[in-house]
C-alpha cells in the first residue's frame, strides 16, 4: 500500500512541487519515498511507500522497466503476481527479476502484453500511473471495484496532475482551490461526493475499472477514458448465466473461491491480521483465514459501553470458538472527541459516514500489532444483506400492479396538498411516483426541502442514481444491489476504510471483492441470497460450517457509534456550535446560514436531522481546516 502522485506540464520548481505532494500523503507510505522526472521535466512522478512485499530497495518506486521504456508509480497489491511472473519467465518475456515485488512483475507484464491485457489478468486492488517514454503516453488505472483512490485534473491552465490524496493536488503551484458548488446537493443528500466528482472544480476521481490515457503534449484534447472491466456488465452476464447447482453446491463453490482469495491476500512480508465484528461477513473471512493458517490468526475488534452499540462481547466469543489471537479495545467519548478534528485532513474532502470514527480507532489499534488487515466489506452488497433491499422488494410488489399513469397523478396530488407538510405523507407521495424499483430505492435518499436549501445552488451534477436504467436486471433486489455496488460501496464504504486505515499506515484488503468472487456472486439466483427478511443465505451456509448458527443469530448492531448522544454533551456540542455559528457561515458565503442554523436548532431542540447534522458538521469541519475558505 502506498501513495502515488505526479504532474505534466507544471510550471515552477518540479522538485519542490512533487516534494509537497509526497509530504501531504506521508501517512500512506512512511517507509520510503521516491521521485522521477523525464529528461525535459515535462512528466514527474512521486511515490510514498508502505513496504508490504519485498521490503528491500528492489521494491522502491517509481520503478523503471528492465528495458527503460516504461516507468510506474503503483499503489496497491497484485495478489496473483507470482503466477504472472511465472508466465513471463516461461514465455521468456523476462530473463530474471531483480527482486520479488509485485510492482516489478506488473511493470514487466504491461511492457510484454500491453496495458489493458496485462491489467485484465491481474487480481488485486490498485491505482497505477504508467508512463511510456518512447510514445510519450501517460496511463492512469484504477482497480475494478474502487478499493484504491486516484484523483486527477487540470490546474492552473494546462498543467495536469494526479494523486492518491486529493490534498496532494491542492499543494501544487497554480492550484486555486475552487469549490465545486454543483456537488453540494449530492453531498448533503448522501454524506459523500461520488465519483467522478470531487469537492474541487475540475478535479475528478477516476472511476473503478477505468483507464485514463493522456498523450503528449498532455493537453485537455489529448485525454481519453476507457473501461477494461464493468460492474454493470459483470452483473448482467451473471444474471443471464445463472448458477444451476443446488444451494449447497453454491456454498461449496463460494467457499472455494473465498479461500482462494483469502490465501492470496494473506501473503505479505509483514504481519497480517483481520478485523472481526460479530457480523456474518467479517466472521466468515476470519473463519476461513484460520482454516488456512498454520498458527493462530490475529483478530481485532472495538467495543463500546453504550447499550445497543457493543458487539465486542459477541466478537470475543466467535474469536474464542475459532481459536484466533484476539485483541479488543473499548472506546469512549473522549476517544471520539480526539479523532474528530483530524477527520477533515484524513479524508481530504467532505465525508460524513460517522462509522469513520470507529473504523479509524480499530485501524489504529490494529496497526500496533500488524501492517495488513483483512476486512469483510462487500458481503451486504453482493449477497443481499441490507434490510432496505427487502423493503424495496416488498413495497414494489404492492405498487407494481397499479399502472404508472394512475400512480403519477396521485403522487402529484399528495405532494401538492397540505399533507405534504408532514414528512411521512411527503415520502409516501414521492414513493407513489416511482417508475420502478430502482427509482423507489433512489427516493429513499430524497431529502427535505430544508436540506436542499442548504447548498444555496440551483446547479446540480448528474448523479448515477438519476442515470440508472430501470429494469437493467430482471430481479428487483439485484437491481438495487447493483446500484449500491456502483455508487454507495465504492464512494462511501471503500473510501471510509481506505482513508481511515491509511491514516495510520495500515493496509486493508477485502477478500469478498476478488474478481472471481464478485462475478460468481452475480451468477447466483436471489433465492440463494435472500429468504424473507434474512439475507446472505449462501454466505451464512459457508460460515455455519465453521461457527455454530446459534452463535450468529443475534440482532446486527453495525459498526457505529452513539454520535447523536455525544453531540449533545458539552465538549462536542461546543465544537458543533462553533462550526454552525452564523457569522462563520455568512463569512464563508457557501451555505445558506438560515437553513444551517435551523437544522442545528431543530437537532438540539427536537432531536431531528440526526443523520444530516453530521453531514453539515463534517462539511464545516473541512471548510474550517482543509479549505480555510
Amino acid at each position: 500500500m502506498c501513495g502515488i502522485a505526479g504532474f505534466c506540464n507544471l510550471k515552477g520548481d518540479w522538485r519542490e512541487n512533487i516534494g509537497r505532494m509526497n509530504r501531504r500523503m506521508h501517512h500512506r507510505g512512511p517507509d520510503g519515498e521516491g521521485t522521477w522526472a523525464s529528461e525535459d521535466k515535462t512528466v514527474v512522478f512521486g511515490h510514498k511507500r508502505l513496504s508490504i512485499v519485498d521490503l528491500s530497495a528492489n521494491g522502491a518506486q517509481p520503478m523503471e522497466s528492465h528495458s527503460g521504456r516504461y516507468v510506474m508509480a503503483f499503489n496497491g497489491e497484485i495478489y496473483n503476481y507470482r503466477k504472472i511472473a511465472a508466465g513471463l519467465l516461461e514465455e521468456k518475456k523476462v530473463r530474471a527479476f531483480r527482486g520479488t515485488s509485485d510492482t516489478e512483475v506488473l511493470l514487466e507484464a504491461m511492457e510484454a502484453y500491453g496495458v489493458e491485457p496485462a491489467i485484465s489478468m491481474c487480481k488485486g486492488m490498485f491505482a497505477i500511473a504508467l508512463y511510456d517514454k518512447k510514445d510519450r503516453v501517460l496511463h492512469l488505472l484504477r482497480d475494478r471495484v474502487g478499493e484504491k483512490p486516484l484523483y486527477y485534473g487540470f490546474i492552473g491552465g494546462e498543467a495536469f496532475a494526479f494523486a492518491s490524496d486529493i490534498g496532494s493536488i491542492a499543494q501544487l503551484d497554480g492550484f486555486c482551490r475552487p469549490i465545486n458548488r454543483r456537488v453540494l446537493d449530492i453531498y448533503f443528500t448522501h454524506g459523500y461526493i461520488p465519483a467522478p466528482y470531487s469537492v474541487y472544480e475540475g478535479i475528478y476521481k477516476l472511476e473503478p475499472g477505468m483507464v485514463l490515457t493522456l498523450r503528449a503534449p498532455f493537453g485537455r484534447e489529448n485525454l481519453s477514458l476507457s473501461a477494461y472491466w464493468s460492474m454493470k456488465e459483470a452483473a448482467k452476464k451473471g444474471q443471464e448465466n445463472l448458477f444451476r447447482g443446488s444451494r449447497e453446491e453454491a456454498a461449496d463453490e463460494l467457499e472455494r473461491l473465498l479461500k482462494e482469495s483469502i490465501r492470496g491476500q494473506m501473503e505479505a512480508d509483514v504481519p497480517v491480521g483481520a478485523f472481526l465484528s460479530a457480523g456474518i461477513d467479517s466472521s466468515t473471512v476470519v473463519a476461513l483465514m484460520q482454516s488456512l493458517h498454520g498458527s493462530r490468526v490475529r483478530s481485532f475488534t472495538i467495543g463500546m459501553e453504550a447499550e445497543g452499540y457493543n458487539e465486542a462481547v459477541a466478537a470475543k466469543e466467535i474469536a474464542r470458538h475459532l481459536g484466533t489471537e484476539h485483541t479488543e479495545l473499548y472506546i469512549t467519548q473522549k476517544d471520539a472527541v480526539e479523532v474528530i478534528p483530524r477527520l477533515a485532513y484524513m479524508f481530504g474532502e467532505p465525508f460524513a459516514d460517522s462509522s469513520q470514527i470507529p473504523t479509524y480507532l480499530v485501524s489504529r489499534m490494529t496497526r500496533e500489532h500488524v501492517t495488513v488487515s483483512l476486512s469483510g466489506d462487500g458481503g451486504d452488497e453482493l449477497f443481499c444483506g441490507y434490510t432496505s433491499y427487502e423493503s424495496v422488494s416488498r413495497i414494489w410488489k404492492k405498487m407494481k400492479n397499479v399502472p404508472y399513469f394512475i400512480r403519477k397523478p396521485c403522487s402529484s396530488l399528495v405532494l401538492h396538498s397540505p399533507l405534504a407538510k408532514n414528512p411521512l405523507y411527503r415520502t409516501k407521495g414521492t414513493l407513489l411516483g416511482a417508475k420502478g424499483p430502482g427509482q423507489l430505492y433512489e427516493i429513499s435518499y430524497e431529502t427535505d426541502p430544508l436540506i436542499k436549501r442548504l447548498s444555496k445552488t440551483h446547479e446540480y451534477c448528474p448523479y448515477k442514481y438519476n442515470e440508472y436504467e430501470e429494469g437493467y436486471l430482471k430481479e428487483v433486489n439485484h437491481n438495487v444491489m447493483l446500484m449500491d455496488m456502483l455508487m454507495y460501496h465504492p464512494d462511501d464504504i471503500l473510501v471510509k476504510v481506505d482513508r481511515a486505515a491509511m491514516a495510520v499506515s495500515l493496509e486493508t484488503r477485502v477478500p469478498m471483492l476478488d474478481k472471481d468472487v464478485v462475478e460468481f456472486a452475480w451468477s447466483l439466483p436471489i433465492a440463494y441470497k435472500r429468504e424473507g427478511t434474512t439475507g446472505k443465505k449462501v454466505l451464512r451456509d459457508v460460515l455455519y460450517r465453521y461457527v455454530p448458527k446459534a452463535m450468529m443469530e443475534r440482532p446486527k448492531k453495525g459498526f457505529s457509534i452513539p454520535i447523536d448522544q455525544w453531540l449533545r454533551k458539552p465538549e462536542l456540542r461546543e465544537w458543533a456550535e462553533s462550526l454552525t455559528d452564523r457569522k462563520v457561515l455568512e463569512r464563508q458565503g457557501l451555505l445558506d446560514a438560515d437553513a444551517a442554523r435551523r437544522i442545528w436548532e431543530d437537532y438540539t431542540e427536537k432531536g431531528i436531522w440526526r443523520i444530516q447534522i453530521w453531514f453539515l458538521l463534517m462539511f464545516q469541519s473541512w471548510m474550517c481546516t482543509e479549505y480555510r475558505g
